[in-house]
């Protein structure tokens, strides 16, 4: 069905380079193949080319040829006109990130009929009716309300329903996804994956799945494409590659992943398997484990984080949405306490209540014996110091027209850390606790990959000194490699700076690696919670179970 030889993407200009290398694979109907590796690996481009989008200074050869049994499609020859006819018809394609994907001013509906009509010679009321049937095949509850809604009103996890719902409605020959659970918890993720597949095998529609995760790629693959720096590092059937990898890229990538053996160890990072040939540099070295005494830092007790949903004539409110409700933990001084649950059960909700971000409606946040509920704003000012926060997505909260220099120096001004003819000195200092040179104080946060843009987050975050740290979601968007090494980062400032962590992710694998206790997060109320080990290999709790029996590989 497909058949792609000596595939080569470059790009010219000042600082020419070939940013995918002799890649060649072929997939046959109703087959996947996953192609992983790091982030710019080549993956997203090798799937552009496919479809027709690369940008316009990208020069390609080699050649890709789609067919059926009626017809064959050279997609390296194929001009604008025709690309247009084929994208969506013949090859589509599920994207990262879904709300960037949707148009944000037209309904739902709007968007899938317009896919619909595009590729077939049908009614606008036909169309209705093929969209609505789209809606429920991608198991949506409540098609018709979904159909009259916009992009912003739907979950991450419905509007991923819904792309798939616009490339499968076509009924193409080749479907990419890019990453398309990346941003998604667990649950949500199991339930795509089983989505896909089955629509997969109803239309017998051949599939090339992008992921840097191995894990969901063994459970999806018949065979996988390792890429590294655009070149095929390892192909071949998805059990003999991942299971009995022959390269040490490979090797390295299955390492990386945080598993329950490695809890209290420095993971393995890619370097370590490519720079040694002994591979001395994967051994783990002993990281801090809090033994639970210790000082009592953050106390919240019954913390409700209440939004009203309407009032009454007199402005009195009379429902609430009960984001955070009853919600007590403590958390020591030098502990990591994680906090899992799904996207919308409030974990975000009630970080950002405990730095002052959202106001409490009730309860208590005591914070080294003071009560930050009951604190005004300008006393803020003198509480944040000791709490930051390091976000999920790194480029977002970084600002893009500030030097890296300028942006580290600017709290430290603010609080008045260190003189300021030691500002610069100190931002050095800050920029090799994180491991980046001293040459990226002039650079701007888009010359930085993500994980590079991640550690200036911590950088940021560590430049008031802060007594705790708050990580939201703050390596769910990285590939696995990266991801190692900032969650080895993060062990190692623990140890350094003596800081305590609430780590909040729906990667149960990284929370239990990382903490030292966890919180179990659903509809705003904690249902359990203790050690991680135990919470996270003898769950109590069904809603728990549910969690731990939807973690890829298990």
């Amino acid at each position: 069905m497909l058949q792609v030889d000596a595939l080569n993407i470059s790009f010219g200009g000042a600082e020419a380079f070939t940013a995918v290398k002799n890649v060649s694979f072929h997939l046959g109907p109703a087959r996947t193949l996953a192609i992983v590796g790091e982030s710019g690996s080549g993956k997203s481009l090798t799937a552009l080319a496919l479809m027709g989008l690369l940008p316009k200074t990208a020069s390609l050869s080699g050649t890709m040829l789609l067919s059926d049994s009626n017809t064959s499609f050279p997609l390296q020859d194929v001009n604008n006109t025709k690309a247009q006819q084929l994208r969506g018809k013949a090859i589509s394609m599920v994207f990262q990130e879904p709300m960037s994907s949707l148009n944000p001013v037209m309904r739902i509906g709007r968007q899938l009929t317009e896919c619909i009509l595009t590729h077939q010679n049908i009614t606008k009321q036909e169309a209705k009716k093929q969209a609505l049937a789209w809606l429920k095949k991608v198991r949506l509850p409540g098609a018709e309300q979904i159909y009259t809604r916009y992009p912003h009103q739907l979950s991450g996890g419905q509007k991923q329903r819904v792309m798939i719902a616009m490339a499968m409605c076509n009924g193409p020959l080749l479907l990419i996804a890019d990453e398309p659970t990346t941003a998604l918890d667990v649950t949500v993720q199991k339930e795509i994956m089983l989505l896909m597949r089955s629509l997969q095998q109803e239309q017998h529609t051949a599939m090339i799945f992008i992921t840097h995760d191995l894990a969901l790629a063994a459970e999806m693959a018949d065979d996988v494409l390792v890429m590294y720096k655009g070149e095929t590092i390892e192909y071949g059937p998805a059990a003999q590659v991942l299971k009995t990898p022959q390269q040490a890229y490979t090797k390295a990538l299955l390492a990386c992943r945080p598993s329950a053996q490695q809890k209290g160890e420095r993971l393995p990072v890619v370097s370590d398997f490519l720079n040694a040939d002994d591979m001395q540099g994967t051994k783990p070295v002993a990281a801090k484990l809090h033994t639970g005494g210790g000082d009592t830092l953050l106390e919240v007790n019954k913390l409700r984080v209440w939004f009203t949903e309407n009032r009454d004539l007199l402005g009195r409110p009379l429902n609430y949405f009960k984001a955070v409700d009853d919600v007590s933990f403590v958390l020591k001084k030098g502990e990591i306490l994680g906090l899992v649950g799904e996207s919308g059960c409030g974990k975000s909700t009630l970080s950002r209540s405990l730095i002052g971000l959202l106001p409490i409606h009730e309860g208590q946040v005591l914070f080294n014996k003071e009560d930050l509920a009951v604190l005004q704003h300008k006393e803020w000012r003198r509480v944040r110091r000791q709490i930051q926060m390091i976000f999920q997505d790194p480029f977002a909260s970084l600002n893009p027209r500030m030097t890296v220099g300028d942006m580290l120096q600017e709290p430290m001004q603010v609080h008045q850390i260190v003189p300021p003819g030691q500002l610069q000195k100190e931002v050095l200092r800050l920029l090799d606790t994180v491991h980046l040179p001293a040459a990226s104080m002039k650079r701007y946060p888009h010359q930085f990959s993500g994980g590079q843009r991640q550690r200036l987050g911590i950088a940021r975050a560590l430049a008031l000194r802060p007594q705790l740290l708050v990580c939201d979601e703050s390596v769910s968007a990285l590939d696995v490699s990266v991801q190692a090494q900032i969650l080895n980062l993060l062990k190692e400032l623990q140890t350094e700076f003596d800081l305590s962590y609430l780590f909040i992710s729906h990667d149960l694998n990284v929370v239990h690696y990382i903490s030292d206790r966890v919180m179990v997060m659903q509809a705003g109320k904690i249902v359990e919670r203790g050690d991680a080990e135990q919470v996270l290999k003898h769950p109590v709790n069904e809603y728990t179970k549910k969690l731990v029996a939807a973690i890829p590989g298990k």
